[in-house]
């Protein structure tokens, strides 16, 4: 087994174990001492943070007395940084308290009844955590927030041997709402009765037919005519910050290329179906309901989003493109000529949001020579819909892992001879164990809230969490022994992911490179999916594809499951180079373990991204709408962001 990717950006962050700590033996401790032992930490950041009276270096030194010495983290997403921030260690915790404290002026921290537990997720790990409701700023700009705590057992100091402190190892702060600007849902929905016009209110509102019913004139800005907000895309990203947007009364249009919300599940292979269980992949306020499968194939997923689309009544453009996209220079607003199904619209919006996905729409296939003297057919797993088009036919798979896996099942359901081609090695991983300890961590009981599920699974930052995956990792690696060894033994090389973290760190900075096992690797094992393994590829022939070690792979089609591009580049084919120029860096992890160029600006004043798995895109798409709502209500703050 190749065990190691080496990654010199990842820090060796170790568990808080109690060893770690110095204790022998983790304490007793009862749910109610659990619950008292959560208020008074949670009472004392409450007085810390609220003494206007203190200068501020005084104040984030009273804070940092309550956190664990020896390893500390604070993430915070928008609350107190207006961006989102991952602080390791006592003296960068201390300088984002010191200031960001006095700008946010938290106050009313409470803690959440009954949300306080003792847990002991490992054997030689304990801690007690709870959540905590507060509020920061005030006036029009007052924030409502969401935290989580987790505090581990240090030895009091001076006192008898096994008697504890409570210190926190780990708090998230996030922000959930906008006190002045509430959603409008639950008691505040919309109460008025439509006797017989809402269907005529609804084609009005999607059509924004005012903003340039002049053609000789420039479009209209919202309110006159446009909406505040365009997002391009109908997938979870797109129709999850419509849906926020229209909750916190923020005008916006999705423009979709294809002719149906959801198609672009439905142009995908008919073999796809999700790997995430399903509580793992409701959209914001319509929930899955519960007689929904555990895996949802990708049909359904797109007859879901049309749905969906159409019950929360969100303004959605298909079979429309894109022509241009321009940015004023002074105002910032965007001008965007629009191809609807043949005709010209024009709209001048405040905010472009992308949500087209993580990648482009240009499939990446490497080069090699002798491509014209290939006789067979050719094209990237994009483009692969059904088995049933090649009956009869010898296939061969570029890539190993998760397209390149189920599309060799499909071929191989359907009695089709498939061979895989591994060009680098593969983090494989049982689907059932990762997701079960995933549900047990994150959504643990038959009905899982997603909404508590998303804050806790925010809790733990990427790399604050790394002591954890690594022994994660090991354990499924020691569950699925026998898997590995037989993979192995027909030549298929594996590893552990990037600093032996397992998928985690390889979905966050190549969005790809695993496979969580849900059959494929067993027929990989098996031969009933022939491998390929152990040399390059040279070039093609008029039969196939032949390695440097003189082999020669025959096939009639060949699929290249390769990945794909960087979604900037959709980005970049749009805008105009005075734009190009100021986008950030996009995916990947910066230093301190934030996703890069996602959930927030992008560079370019009023342009954003809305991207990644269902869970993502319904927990982010909340801090999309807040930070876009704050900048139409004229308070965004000042951000707090990171120096690199």
């Amino acid at each position: 087994m190749e065990t190691h990717i080496p990654s010199d950006t990842i820090p060796d962050t170790p568990m808080p174990t109690l060893a770690l700590q110095g204790l022998s033996a983790a304490p007793t401790v009862s749910p109610n001492e659990a619950s008292a032992i959560a208020q008074a930490w949670i009472d004392t950041l409450a007085s810390a943070a609220s003494s206007a009276s203190e200068p501020p270096s005084t104040t984030a030194s009273n804070i940092l007395s309550l956190f664990n010495p020896r390893d500390a983290w604070w993430r915070d997403l928008l609350a107190l940084t207006w961006d989102f921030r991952t602080f390791g260690g006592a003296k960068r915790i201390g300088n984002f308290l010191e200031a960001c404290l006095p700008k946010a002026g938290i106050h009313n921290v409470r803690m959440r009844d009954g949300s306080a537990k003792y847990e002991t997720p490992f054997p030689d790990v304990a801690w007690i955590s709870a959540f905590f409701d507060f509020k920061v700023r005030e006036g029009k700009e007052e924030g409502i927030g969401f935290g989580v705590v987790r505090l581990v057992p240090v030895p009091k100091t001076g006192s008898q041997q096994g008697e504890v402190d409570w210190k926190a190892h780990c708090v998230l702060t996030t922000l959930e709402g906008h006190a002045s600007f509430p959603e409008k849902i639950a008691p505040i929905r919309d109460t008025n009765p439509k006797h017989g016009n809402w269907v005529a209110n609804r084609e009005r509102e999607s059509a924004f037919a005012d903003a340039d019913a002049d053609p000789n004139a420039p479009p209209k800005p919202y309110p006159n005519g446009s909406p505040q907000v365009l997002i391009v895309g109908s997938g979870q990203s797109g129709l999850g910050v419509a849906a926020r947007l229209k909750a916190l009364g923020v005008s916006s249009v999705v423009i979709e290329k294809n002719g149906r919300v959801g198609d672009n599940w439905r142009v995908r292979y008919e073999a796809l179906c999700l790997h995430a269980p399903v509580w793992f992949d409701h959209m914001p306020y319509l929930p899955f309901p519960p007689t929904w499968p555990m895996y949802t194939p990708s049909l359904k997923l797109a007859n879901w989003l049309e749905f969906y689309a159409d019950a929360l009544e969100l303004n959605v453009w298909t079979s429309s493109n894109i022509t241009s996209l321009k940015q004023d220079p002074e105002t910032a607003k965007w001008t965007v000529t629009i191809d609807k199904k043949g005709i010209q619209r024009r709209l001048v919006v405040n905010h472009i949001v992308f949500g087209a996905g993580a990648g482009s729409d240009k499939p990446q296939i490497p080069e090699y020579p002798r491509l014209n003297e290939f006789k067979g057919e050719m094209f990237h797993s994009t483009h692969y819909k059904r088995a049933s088009d090649h009956t009869g036919k010898k296939i061969v798979v570029v890539g190993s892992c998760t397209s390149a896996h189920d599309i060799c099942v499909d071929y191989y359901q359907h009695g089709i001879e498939v061979t895989m081609f591994q060009r680098g090695s593969t983090c494989v991983q049982s689907s059932e164990r990762v997701w079960h300890g995933l549900s047990q961590a994150f959504y643990p009981g038959d009905n899982p809230s997603s909404d508590i599920g998303d804050r806790v699974a925010a809790s733990f930052p990427q790399y604050m969490a790394t002591g954890f995956n690594r022994r994660v990792t090991s354990h499924i690696a020691e569950l699925d022994k026998d898997l590995l060894e037989s993979l192995h033994k027909v030549g298929f090389r594996t590893n552990l992911g990037v600093g032996d973290t397992g998928v985690s760190l390889l979905a966050a900075n190549k969005l790809g490179g695993f496979y969580l096992d849900n059959g494929g690797s067993k027929l990989v094992a098996e031969g009933k999916i022939k491998l390929k393994s152990g040399s390059k590829i040279k070039s093609y022939t008029p039969r196939g594809l032949l390695f440097e070690d003189g082999t020669e792979l025959e096939a009639d089609v060949i699929v290249w499951a390769t990945g794909i591009g960087s979604a900037l580049d959709n980005v970049k084919r749009l805008c105009e180079p005075s734009v190009v120029t100021q986008l950030k860096p996009f995916w990947g992890s910066n230093k301190e373990g934030e996703l890069n160029g996602v959930w927030r600006d992008m560079g370019p004043k009023g342009m954003w991204y809305m991207t990644g798995s269902l869970a993502l895109c319904r927990f982010h798409s909340l801090h999309v709408a807040l930070q876009i709502k704050a900048i139409e209500e004229g308070f965004f703050g000042e951000r707090y962001s990171s120096e690199e």
